[in-house]
């Protein structure tokens, strides 16, 4: 998890930003002025700083100056300045004195936010440390017993945990065709790009891929579905099957959100995948359909090793307990999600995954315990994003277990 170095003198301003920044994942420290932030950027290696103009003993320019200094042109740490002032004089002071970019109080919080991503994207080393190791290339696809059982939303949240806290690259594809709700739980319009774009092309490669897919402000690069029904037409299931194939040389994880009905491009997924979770509620009417879809995997020869069992809402009354449900399907769940029905309704509402916008909720951290809990089957020699996000997954991946 990203540390975020908070220097600005008014308690007011510390507050809001530490919340602002918690919110959206990262960790924060603070300094109240010039000389305290220089020993903090030093102990605590922030991966960007929020760097206030006006401060005691040291001001912005200098501590500014300090660090470029410092740093001698070995590394750079991403800094944005905070002033009251709009002149432009003092904009370019500011990026003189080595500030990256430059915001005027007050602003927005998420104009903050996405200047601090485009910074972190460009400067923070983990991309280059991704291309220092080939990437994983696991494909883990989400089946939602029936409608409604929050298949979509777990696997939005999973992939969202599996880049923020373990610093994987993870590519999401929504593979609903006909009606898929990723452009709904992720607030996207209907302009953005989408898997028929890759239809339509003589050649599928890299670099078309790379120009369809959608990056969220979450940093999982997305391939949506069509924006209409009579589109899913046009996807066939051996050019979808080599759109994923090609994903999986470009990144450690492609988390795959597949339709309920088992059509030929479904179960090209699901044949293709490293691992199949089944998202389930505890009634009588998921338990038939998971009993169906278990047997007609059977038959066709699936690995059952493959197959994981998600009880979603675990703790929600639906007159059959979760023992009785394990009864009934003949094996136990290895990941149950409790019920936290206002935090996912209103992040579906809202178009901000839980994953991001609240990573430390109940429900954020039961996510990242499923994420951890996958991301140690298929690399257990890779270190995960140190800090208490990193701390926190390993925690709950012992209690998903």
């Amino acid at each position: 998890m990203t540390k975020i170095l908070v220097v600005d003198d008014e308690a007011n301003v510390q507050r809001l930003l530490q919340y602002t920044l918690k919110q959206a994942g990262y960790t924060v420290a603070v300094a109240g002025d010039g000389l305290e932030a220089l020993k903090l950027w030093a102990s605590e290696q922030p991966g960007l700083i929020l760097l206030d103009v006006s401060l005691p003993k040291l001001d912005g320019y200098g501590v500014a100056e300090r660090i470029r200094s410092d740093e001698g042109g070995k590394s750079h740490v991403p800094i944005i300045m905070l002033t009251s002032e709009k002149e432009v004089e003092q904009k370019v002071r500011g990026l003189r004195a080595g500030a990256d970019d430059y915001l005027v109080k007050p602003f927005h919080q998420a104009e903050l936010l996405a200047r601090m991503r485009g910074l972190l994207s460009r400067f923070t080393s983990s991309d280059a440390a991704g291309r220092a190791r080939p990437p994983l290339g696991k494909m883990v696809a989400f089946y939602g017993a029936k409608g409604g059982v929050g298949a979509t939303t777990i696997a939005i949240n999973t992939a969202i945990a599996m880049h923020n806290h373990l610093d994987r690259k993870v590519a999401l594809v929504d593979a609903v065709l006909q009606f898929g709700d990723h452009r709904v739980f992720l607030d996207l319009g209907n302009d953005r790009k989408s898997v028929t774009d890759l239809m339509t092309a003589p050649q599928l490669d890299a670099e078309l891929l790379k120009s369809v897919m959608v990056k969220h402000d979450s940093g999982v690069d997305l391939l949506l579905a069509p924006t209409s029904p009579e589109e899913a037409d046009l996807v066939s299931p051996e050019s979808f099957a080599g759109a994923l194939a090609l994903l999986r040389t470009m990144y450690d994880y492609v988390i795959v959100d597949v339709d309920k009905r088992l059509g030929d491009l479904v179960l090209s997924v699901l044949d293709h995948a490293d691992e199949v979770h089944i998202v389930m509620t505890a009634d009588l009417s998921c338990l038939k359909n998971v009993r169906l879809v278990l047997e007609a995997l059977r038959r066709i020869g699936f690995d059952p090793k493959r197959l994981k069992l998600v009880l979603n809402r675990s703790n929600a009354f639906t007159g059959i307990s979760v023992g009785a449900a394990e009864s009934a399907l003949k094996r136990e769940f290895e990941t149950r999600v409790t019920n936290e029905y206002r935090t996912a309704i209103s992040a579906q509402n809202t178009g901000s995954p839980f994953s991001h916008a609240k990573p430390d909720s109940p429900l954020g951290k039961e996510i990242v315990a499923l994420a951890q809990a996958i991301d140690a089957t298929f690399a257990p020699a890779l270190p995960a994003t140190a800090g208490a996000g990193a701390t926190a997954a390993r925690a709950g991946a012992a209690r998903a277990r």
